[in-house]
């Protein structure tokens, strides 16, 4: 059973020609896999169809077996699938580091307690416990990157999606996502632009372009 499945997937901005006209890939458990293009090509688009955040013209998402239709079935495709945003700042909007991270599970139904052992346990994880009580939007953009990432793995997703995890971020945190996401057991989706953190990470994928993804 395929986690996640795109089957000719159409979609187009409006006045715009088709970003994607006919894209269709798979995402197995245990695999991980990049999905690589020139700018423009409909990367980010195609990970915001996979989260029910864009409806496709036409063609089915479906994951862990089932068909997502409605706003319910994306629901439940977002608790259990994790998407880290291009921008740190589109997806970090508490005070502080902690009230960040804390969201998530706080959201699932975790209690405060709870809520605030997992941040420690994430921050611990990810060798940033130093930062739990910053003001996040004091952060350097690599210290955000990585906060991002830890507020999704605090919900514990069964597959993480990466949409250009490396921006921003320099060697010493570069080097500290390479480690963090090689320890981890999920299943990725990660677009990059960055052939050494594809290798490393997700080697295998698919190829977009002109609106069609193959695998490579």
């Amino acid at each position: 059973m395929a986690l996640l499945e795109l089957n000719d997937i159409h979609f187009a901005y409006p006045g715009a020609d088709p970003i994607l006209a006919g894209a269709s890939m798979q995402l197995e458990a245990g695999e991980r896999l990049s999905i690589v293009g020139p700018n423009g090509a409909g990367k980010s688009t195609l990970l915001k169809i996979i989260m029910g955040l864009l409806p496709p013209s036409s063609g089915q998402v479906s994951a862990f077996g089932s068909p997502c239709r409605v706003e319910a079935d994306f629901q439940d495709v977002r608790r259990r699938v994790g998407l880290v945003f291009q921008d740190a700042d589109d997806q970090l909007f508490c005070p502080t580091v902690a009230e960040d991270i804390a969201f998530g599970p706080l959201n699932l139904g975790k209690s405060k307690e709870e809520a605030l052992a997992i941040v420690d346990r994430v921050l611990n994880q990810i060798g940033l416990m130093r930062l739990r009580d910053r003001v996040t939007h004091k952060l350097s953009g690599g210290e955000k990157r990585l906060i991002s990432l830890a507020a999704v793995l605090a919900m514990e997703p069964e597959v993480l999606i990466l949409d250009e995890p490396t921006n921003a971020l320099d060697p010493d945190n570069y080097a500290r996502l390479i480690n963090i996401l090689e320890g981890l057991d999920q299943s990725i989706l990660l677009v990059s632009h960055d052939p050494e953190f594809r290798t490393r990470i997700a080697p295998a994928g698919y190829q977009l372009a002109e609106a069609q993804l193959t695998r490579i």
